[in-house]
């Protein structure tokens, strides 16, 4: 029998050897990254190639090895047969090729986390340890064959236990920053992240029931048991807000993945800058699915006969442009289905063609065709030729088309029919506007149906096949006599690629609009409208999604109160798969009660059924009577919440969440009280976070969706509720910010505000 430090001990013996064979891994890979560089730019083409590629291929190992160094070890399964089993971010084996660490996508990873005394599969034992940095401060056993020997020895070392390891996660402080849950994924979360790649996942859970991290773990185990065919595309998160990205952007490097592109839809079009916020009816009406019409409208009435058709002369020879060639030859375009630009190339072709065969019938003599060539080239060139054909098929921006639409509501009466007076003066924008969230997937639909410029597709069609590269990458990896289970040709190829353009897979896709991932994640989802899963779609046509979010938060008009209603016209009906999260590991008890109960009285739909613990004291509410001492009781709270959740290391956070009226009153003496509390040092510190990182963090309720903080301070949601678009949005953006915190929750606001909305 061993004791627990006995054990502690020997755990650290084995996490020793792990960490050793993973620094030699990155040394070695060091020492490879050095050779290629010293050799700098000599050499051939090929060789210089060759050498970018692999330079390329040890970056990104490298931020690999880095980026699981936290908390490489996690878990241990002992089998019947008695083999350990250790469980970590990323597999691993030693000099002889025996397994060291097992990755915790793989199959033999999966007891670990769906294992139970019912269905133990073959496990005795499963140990969860704790490290800090590369210590073992914990050791915690669960015995899941109860006949087994490893009961009383874990009852007697002091290591038998249950959820500690989750327990504890969940009580720590929180950061600007997201931590994965890899070591404490739950059995419900673990069958959803390893469901197949080719099916549309969606992911239903209310707030805290871990819908962000299990997207993004699925995300990291389809990338590992579908290397081959993701590594290709890519994959692609698509979040809330920028600061959410912000919020998650570590977790998946500590998983072992690097390439993976993250984006929100505002962030998805290349070249486009979105800075204006939208209105939330227009927004609604821009997310409307007859707006594909409205913009397919918007671009054919680009296509006409003009009312003036000129006559040319070319060697003394009259050529008079007619109706019947101009209506000719959009018919001869319109049949190759080609985008605008593209198939405006065979309007003008064949309006040449027309006016040549015209020119050649005039004359009584047959022309050669050299002179029939120069006829062509006067006439390509000719200004009122150019003129006349612009006005027939004019050349179109999308750009262009979509700020026209706003800013001449003529034209937008037009297009769309089925908009009356009121709705086309909601969406009334001068020309030189700023972009809008909801604008970029109309840019996205007039992009699709105008296509690029015909050069730059000439351009494209001329590059290089990928089967090229990767035949001469494999001869490559051949002639250097390097193994392909080190590296695939493929991986290779792209590294050239890569290289070529200084870029990696993910920031090529970032700049092609046109780009198609193999899977996309996307984070809370019902606040998509039809335009823009429309826009989503578009870039992933193998419908591989997983699709997390809660119809109980939505806020935008557009968005989701039902998955069916949304998803069937999106995918169709019973071609999606519902998960349903059900367990909050974010909030207290008393917390989850609190916002399950307004959410339910409010007729939202609420899916989670428990909280996994209690903390006594976590909602405290302050009711005053007037909005001087509503500041100063805000205030006073602000300051004890700061005393109690922040620490100086950057750890901890709080939010304060208002109706944007009330914050403007509230942030000068705010940040003076804190300042008097603190000092000014502590003050500049706190003032001078980046967004994403502050530890006080005044926002509306837009601004949190996904976030999570140890403390939240709700002020006047009364006010909150009074300045929404309506009730059922009101709702949902309360029940968002009452659902945030993972140990606090302060509620102040005035007697007036108490009445006109019970919490």
């Amino acid at each position: 029998m061993t004791d627990y430090t006995t054990q502690l001990k020997d755990e650290q013996v084995m996490v020793d050897a792990i960490y050793a064979r993973l620094d030699a891994m990155a040394a070695q890979t060091r020492e490879r990254l050095t050779a290629v560089r010293a050799a700098g730019g000599h050499g051939s083409p090929t060789q210089r190639t060759e050498r970018d590629s692999f330079a390329t291929m040890y970056e990104e190992r490298l931020t690999q090895l880095r980026a699981v160094q936290d908390r490489l070890v996690f878990g241990r399964l002992d089998t019947d047969a008695g083999e350990k089993r250790y469980i970590g971010r990323i597999g691993l084996s030693d000099l002889h090729h025996d397994p060291m660490l097992t990755d915790w996508r793989a199959e033999a990873a999966r007891p670990f986390y769906e294992a139970t005394a019912k269905n133990r599969f073959d496990i005795v034992m499963r140990r969860h340890i704790s490290l800090k940095f590369r210590e073992v401060v914990g050791i915690e056993d669960e015995v899941l064959d109860v006949s087994s020997a490893h009961v009383a020895e874990a009852s007697e070392s002091g290591t038998l236990t249950g959820e500690g390891a989750l327990l504890t996660s969940l009580s720590s402080r929180r950061t600007g920053k997201m931590t994965d849950i890899v070591a404490t994924i739950q059995a419900e979360q673990d069958r959803i992240i390893r469901a197949p790649l080719n099916q549309v996942t969606v992911v239903q859970g209310g707030p805290g029931t871990g819908k962000t991290a299990v997207a993004l773990h699925r995300a990291a185990y389809l990338l590992y048991t579908h290397r081959r065919r993701l590594e290709r595309s890519g994959v692609l998160v698509v979040g809330p807000s920028q600061a959410f990205l912000h919020y998650i952007d570590q977790v998946l490097p500590s998983l072992g993945e690097t390439g993976v592109l993250s984006r929100t839809i505002a962030t998805l079009l290349p070249g486009i800058s979105v800075s204006a916020v939208e209105d939330p009816f227009a927004a609604q009406i821009k997310g409307d699915i007859r707006m594909v019409k409205t913009v397919a409208n918007a671009v054919a009435s680009r296509v006409r006969v003009p009312s003036e058709l000129p006559t040319v002369h070319v060697n003394s020879v009259h050529l008079r442009i007619s109706a019947a060639d101009i209506e000719e030859a959009q018919q001869a375009a319109r049949r190759t289905h080609l985008p605008h630009n593209r198939a405006r190339v065979t309007f003008v072709e064949h309006m040449l063609e027309l006016l040549v065969q015209r020119y050649s019938e005039q004359l009584d003599y047959t022309p050669e065709a050299a002179e029939l060539g120069r006829v062509r080239d006067d006439l390509r060139y000719n200004d009122v030729v150019k003129k006349t054909l612009n006005l027939a098929w004019l050349p179109l921006n999308a750009e262009w088309l979509v700020a026209d639409m706003w800013a001449k509501p003529a034209h937008l009466r037009r297009y769309a029919p089925w908009l009356d007076d009121d709705q086309i003066e909601t969406l009334y924008r001068p020309k030189g506007s700023s972009w809008t969230a909801s604008d970029v997937p109309l840019l996205d639909e007039a992009m699709e149906l105008i296509g690029d410029d015909p050069r730059k597709i000439a351009a494209a069609s001329a590059a290089p096949k990928m089967t090229d590269e990767e035949r001469y990458a494999k001869d490559t990896l051949e002639s250097m006599g390097i193994s392909p289970s080190l590296v695939s040709a493929h991986q290779l190829a792209s590294g050239m690629e890569a290289s070529e353009d200084g870029d990696l897979l993910s920031a090529r896709a970032a700049k092609d609009r046109t780009w198609t991932f193999g899977h996309i994640v996307i984070d809370e989802a019902q606040e998509l409208t039809r335009m823009e899963w429309r826009m989503l779609i578009r870039r992933c046509p193998s419908r591989s999604f997983t699709i997390v979010g809660d119809v109980a938060q939505t806020s935008a008009l557009g968005g989701a109160r039902s998955w069916n209603t949304m998803l069937d016209p999106v995918f169709g009906h019973d071609r999606w798969h519902l998960g349903e999260l059900t367990i909050d590991y974010r909030n207290p008890q008393e917390v989850a009660d609190l916002a399950s109960d307004f959410a339910r009285n409010e007729g939202l739909y609420i899916s989670t059924v428990k909280a996994v613990r209690e903390v006594e004291g976590s909602v405290s509410r302050h009711i005053v009577d007037h909005l001087e001492e509503l500041v100063s009781t805000t205030i006073t709270e602000i300051l004890d919440l700061v005393r109690r959740y922040l620490a100086d290391d950057g750890t901890g956070r709080i939010a304060v969440i208002a109706d944007d009226e009330l914050l403007s009153t509230l942030r000068a003496p705010l940040w003076d009280a804190v300042r008097k509390e603190l000092g000014d040092d502590e003050l500049h510190r706190l003032q001078s976070q980046a967004d994403g990182d502050d530890q006080i963090d005044l926002t509306n309720p837009e601004g949190i969706k996904g976030l999570e903080y140890d403390a939240v301070l709700l002020v006047q949601p009364g006010l909150i509720e009074e300045n929404s678009p309506n009730r059922l949005t009101a709702a949902s953006d309360l029940f968002v910010s009452l659902t945030r915190p993972t140990q606090q929750l302060v509620i102040v606001r005035t007697r007036d505000d108490a009445k006109e909305l019970p919490l």
